[in-house]
């Protein structure tokens, strides 16, 4: 099988993301997920095991980098065979001096390539599942040695309090959005910086413009608009752990509905790309798909060419799911007949996203 665009471009030997940076909770809402069989892009499975939590009645997760599979694998286990506070321990949510006692419960279910690549690794000994990304480093360098340039702890904390809509607003004005948090935003949250610390150079060739000053102006709105107190990607961010706020398939409602499921056989994982798995299974099709970002990375060729292919994977009703970050992608003009723009519902959910740095959210709906 041919490889895709981005995977002729980009690296993708290591974990790039050891948590879903993409808000599960507006996803769900989006694609109606109760009684519906769903594809999902795997990532790091965090929004995969949402759909479970939500009712789906089957989950295939489709993810193409071996790596982010481990980390799919690892989380199965964990919700398998251990409690809902140990599962936040080893995934780094709640603090805990040593992980290894919590991954020897779940050594004896995994096969022998998860444990090589966990071996290989200073993860459990060190720090939580959900903190070995590429990306959840990004992040640490920004908390550990930007983010105290601007802003110190105890300010920290009074921004993830919980205010009014008009306190918050005050504060950021006041308190938060002063010249050194403006600056040091714009240098860490640049292309250049972004491209080489955090996300792959390959992931901004389809990208115009500045990318940290849309970011700057989404953070704002995480802010200011949304409850930061209520945002668990923000107290990630700002705090490398979670406080009462925990990404939806996290929370402890979520955990014995997820274990269930999995013990029920309702998640399949493929190692593949989207592309691959419709080269394989050229008859299946999917009530439901959350497809991530993906589009962000393909020229609007690819991205046309590739959702032709995920309507025809789709059952008449089904709904597609995805964000925009700085590349714009949305159902082109000349497949108005087969796909249905849902652009209110786009719109308000967008409104909500937590996980901010997104431009757009896009929510469409396959017509019979």
């Amino acid at each position: 099988m041919s490889a895709t665009e981005i995977q002729s471009r980009a690296d993708f030997s290591a974990i790039r993301y050891a948590q879903c940076w993409e808000d599960a909770d507006i996803l769900v809402k989006a694609l109606d997920v109760a009684g519906r069989e769903c594809l999902s892009i795997g990532s790091a499975g965090d929004n995969s095991f949402a759909l479970l939590a939500c009712g789906a009645t089957s989950v295939t997760a489709v993810e193409m980098n071996p790596a982010q599979v481990v980390c799919i694998e690892l989380r199965k286990a964990a919700y398998m065979h251990l409690e809902h506070e140990e599962f936040l321990e080893l995934l780094g949510s709640r603090e805990m001096a040593s992980r290894e006692t919590l991954y020897a419960k779940l050594y004896g279910h995994l096969r022998e390539p998860v444990r090589r690549v966990v071996a290989g690794t200073a993860w459990p000994r060190g720090c939580g599942l959900g903190a070995v990304g590429k990306f959840e480093g990004y992040f640490q360098l920004f908390r550990d040695k930007v983010l105290p340039l601007a802003h110190n702890r105890a300010r920290v904390d009074v921004l993830l309090e919980s205010k009014g809509r008009d306190e918050r607003e005050e504060f950021y004005q006041r308190h938060w959005n002063n010249w050194r948090w403006r600056m040091l935003f714009k240098v860490f949250f640049s292309r250049w910086m972004m491209g080489r610390l955090g996300r792959d150079p390959a992931f901004f060739k389809y990208v115009d413009g500045s990318v940290a000053e849309r970011i700057l102006a989404r953070t704002r709105h995480a802010l200011c608009e949304l409850d930061p107190a209520q945002n668990p990607y923000l107290h990630w961010i700002l705090r490398g752990t979670h406080g009462a706020a925990l990404p939806l398939a996290w929370r402890r409602g979520s955990f014995e509905p997820i274990k269930r499921a999995l013990w029920e056989d309702r998640l399949r994982v493929v190692n593949a790309s989207l592309e691959e798995l419709f080269e394989m299974e050229p008859d299946r099709q999917y009530d439901a798909l959350n497809l991530s970002d993906i589009f962000e990375y393909m020229s609007e060729t690819a991205y046309h060419k590739l959702l032709d292919r995920i309507v025809s994977a789709s059952r008449a009703g089904a709904r597609l799911a995805y964000w925009n970050m700085l590349a714009p992608r949305s159902r082109p003009a000349a497949m108005a007949d087969r796909l249905r723009s849902l652009d209110e519902l786009s719109a308000s959910l967008w409104y909500e996203d937590r996980a901010f740095f997104y431009s757009r959210f896009v929510v469409e709906e396959v017509l019979a």
